[in-house]
C-alpha cells in the first residue's frame, strides 16, 4: 500500500470507487467532490482528469479561491483505496474549517484502518512541503476520524461552527516531525 499521484494507471478502480461515492448516502458532504465527476467523462478522458488533478500542486485549474494542493491517492496494487490532498497553505477559511489536510476513504473500504494510514502516510508528503504544523478539521459527531486524527499526532484546539453547514467542526494541530 502506498501514496501516488493521481494516475491513469488506476483508471478502472477510480471510476469503480467514484460510482460508490455518487451511490453513497453516509457522507454526502464529502461526496460532493465526486458527484461532481462524469462517470462518462472520466471513461472517455481520464488523461485530462489526471492532468487536472496533477496541477493544482502548480495552482493550476482550481476552483475560483482554492489554493494550491498536491493529490495523492492511497492505492493498494491496482487498488484505488482514497483520496488525499494536501493544501499548500491556508486562506481564512481554511485556518477555519478546512485545514492543510482533507482525506476520504472510497465507501466499501471504510472501517478497515485505511483512514489511519492515509493520514500517516501523508505526514512525511506535508514535510516535504515544508509545513512545520498542519491543521486538520472533522464534524465534531465524526468518531471515527476524530480517532484517526488524534491516532496521528492531532492536537485538538477548540470546536467552531462551520458557517456553511452549521455543524461543529474539530480543529487540530499536528506537528510534523
Amino acid at each position: 500500500m502506498e501514496l501516488v499521484l493521481p494516475s491513469v494507471e488506476y483508471k478502472d478502480s477510480f471510476i469503480e470507487a467514484v460510482k460508490e461515492y455518487q451511490t453513497d448516502n453516509e457522507y454526502p458532504l464529502m461526496n460532493k467532490r465526486y458527484n461532481k465527476l462524469s462517470i462518462p467523462e472520466l471513461e472517455t478522458d481520464f488523461d485530462s482528469f489526471v492532468a487536472r488533478e496533477r496541477s493544482h500542486a502548480e495552482g493550476e485549474n482550481l476552483q475560483e479561491g482554492y489554493v494550491p494542493q498536491t493529490d495523492f491517492w492511497l492505492v493498494d496494487s491496482t487498488e484505488f483505496i482514497g483520496h488525499v490532498s494536501v493544501r499548500h497553505r491556508l486562506t481564512e477559511h481554511l485556518e477555519r474549517i478546512g485545514g492543510h489536510i482533507g482525506y476520504d476513504i472510497r465507501p466499501s473500504k471504510r472501517r478497515q484502518g485505511y483512514g489511519k494510514k492515509i493520514l500517516e502516510l501523508v505526514l512525511p508528503k506535508v514535510k516535504e512541503l515544508r509545513i512545520e504544523r498542519a491543521l486538520l478539521t472533522c464534524d465534531a459527531n465524526n468518531e471515527s476520524s476524530r480517532k484517526i486524527i488524534e491516532k496521528n499526532g492531532g492536537i485538538l484546539e477548540n470546536i467552531e461552527k462551520d458557517p456553511e453547514t452549521g455543524r461543529d467542526k474539530r480543529r487540530y494541530w499536528i506537528d510534523i516531525k
